[in-house]
């Protein structure tokens, strides 16, 4: 993997791009939050198909309303890989680009998973060429193509922090941010990596390392790096 020389100095575009990735992330992240646990999470009643879809038909619209919010995230994310790619290729190029694409393959299984909701939504929506099938039928499997989103995202897990481990080695190599923060960033997310592979060949291995810790110290990460990079900018290596 071709590494570039050590810059000596931030170019104008590189401090652009540490706003844009500041912002983009942020951004996408309420947006996330609220459309899992704001919307998802009160109409989706698991293992209970037809309370999940008198919810989603009684707010068709709010059920929407999610799906723009997960195609907005889709959106931000691109610009963020982008963003980020402008701040680290003076590290290594090739090791930039491998960061984006394993960010590009998390954003296409969110793409997915939100297809998925328009299926959910079809099966739900009463047209005349489903009459065939009766609705507890309907009901289940519009629960199902629900349920296959818990599976993509952490196909896309997988990817997305195989991507910020590459990108936390380069924040560690760059000297832009302050190291131990750089440092946190390329751990957390490389525990993510093992969590998600182990979880992958032992399904009940949340029972040992509950869920919600695969990616919460990555997202802490994310978050104090956006802060950083949104009101320090980047640092100069020759500060350190």
């Amino acid at each position: 993997m071709s590494t570039a020389p050590f810059p000596n100095r931030i170019e104008p575009e590189q401090q652009t791009a540490a706003k844009v990735a500041g912002i983009s992330y942020l951004l996408t992240f309420v947006a996330v939050v609220y459309v899992n646990f704001a919307i998802h999470g009160r109409l989706i009643v698991h293992n209970n198909a037809a309370e999940t879809a008198k919810n989603i038909l009684a707010h068709e619209q709010l059920f929407r309303i999610g799906i723009v919010g997960d195609l907005f995230y889709c959106v931000g994310v691109v610009v963020l890989l982008s963003a980020l790619y402008v701040i680290l290729k003076p590290m290594s190029r090739g090791l930039a680009v491998l960061a984006a694409f394993w960010r590009l393959v998390w954003v296409l299984m969110w793409l997915a998973m939100t297809l998925h909701l328009f299926d959910a939504l079809r099966l739900l929506s009463g047209a005349e060429y489903l009459q065939a099938f009766e609705p507890g039928r309907l009901q289940s499997l519009a629960l199902f193509y629900l349920g296959t989103s818990f599976d993509y995202y952490y196909v896309g897990l997988l990817f997305g922090s195989l991507a910020s481990t590459v990108c936390g080695y380069l924040w560690f190599k760059s000297r832009y941010i302050p190291r131990a923060l750089a440092a946190f960033g390329l751990i957390s997310s490389a525990f993510c990596v093992a969590c998600t592979l182990v979880f992958y060949i032992f399904p009940n291995f949340d029972k040992i390392v509950n869920l919600w810790w695969f990616d919460t110290p990555m997202a802490l990460f994310d978050i104090a790096l956006s802060f950083w990079l949104i009101f320090k900018g980047l640092r100069s290596p020759l500060l350190e």
